[in-house]
């Protein structure tokens, strides 16, 4: 037998959390000293260990281990709780990456700053266009706020266009708009040549643009901030300002996110 210590350095767990586990039932030492209160474990043991810091390190409380381990649980039980903490830990994955893609961007668009765009950037009008398009709102302008609304709407756009036989006679074009307490709207549009009421969507015509500032983003939506920001700068400094909602026009949207390229239409007039 091992002693609580020689026991926690073979299990490479601490002392008191062997102590912790003896207090609440979930792994009993194999004898402890009637005198001196000492524990001892065998090498056998290890092996119940190994699954208790296995299953919590899934993410389950010491109770569903606990249930787990015994036995309490029936197949079924126990493959349901598999199962959900497996999508548990897969959106947690998800949210991770995505947050290291924002952070990337914002590394990008520090590292661009005083880095003036000068062939990037284009001039030019825009004609008027007629969409169909979704709406939504969503909580900010972040990358991680508006990702999660336009994707969606674009699939539901995308199926009732199909529903309703319309088929796209150009790119898909999204804005955005300010809304109460903070909030963006989100349109989410594809280019067609219908007539209002063909379908379950709204058909509206987006007016010209007498003149736009344009920059094209190749990649993902998601790190898109250093080229929105990069367009920001050569506005700024050529001697423009805004002059209404930017537009996103999808001219390549392949299966690879970061094969997409995308144009920025920024409506603008002299300062």
């Amino acid at each position: 037998m091992f002693a609580i210590g020689d026991f926690a350095r073979h299990g490479r767990v601490s002392i008191r959390m062997l102590r912790h586990y003896d207090a609440i039932g979930l792994l009993r030492p194999a004898h402890v000293d009637p005198a001196t209160g000492y524990r001892h474990y065998t090498a056998a043991q290890l092996a119940r260990l190994n699954r208790i810091i296995a299953l919590k390190d899934l993410g389950f409380t010491l109770h569903q281990v606990h249930e787990i381990i015994d036995g309490t649980l029936s197949t079924g039980e126990l493959r349901g709780m598999l199962r959900l903490r497996r999508a548990e830990l897969a959106a947690s994955v998800a949210e991770a990456t995505a947050r290291l893609v924002q952070v990337e961007a914002r590394l990008n668009a520090i590292e661009s700053e005083g880095h003036m765009p000068t062939n990037d950037v284009v001039l030019k009008s825009v004609p008027a266009v007629r969409v169909a398009a979704l709406t939504a709102t969503a909580a900010s302008y972040q990358p991680e706020d508006i990702g999660p609304v336009i994707g969606p709407l674009y699939d539901e756009l995308c199926r009732r266009l199909e529903t309703a036989g319309v088929t796209p006679t150009g790119p898909g074009i999204a804005w955005y708009e300010d809304a109460p307490e903070g909030r963006i709207t989100v349109h989410a549009g594809m280019t067609v040549s219908v007539a209002p009421g063909a379908g379950d969507f709204e058909v509206r015509d987006l007016p010209a643009v007498g003149q736009a500032a344009t920059i094209v983003h190749r990649g993902s939506m998601d790190a898109v901030v250093p080229t929105g920001q990069a367009l920001a700068r050569w506005i700024d400094g050529n001697g423009f300002r805004a002059a209404g909602y930017p537009r996103e026009v999808t001219l390549e949207c392949p299966e690879d996110r970061d094969r997409w390229v995308t144009e920025l239409q920024a409506p603008v007039t002299a300062a």
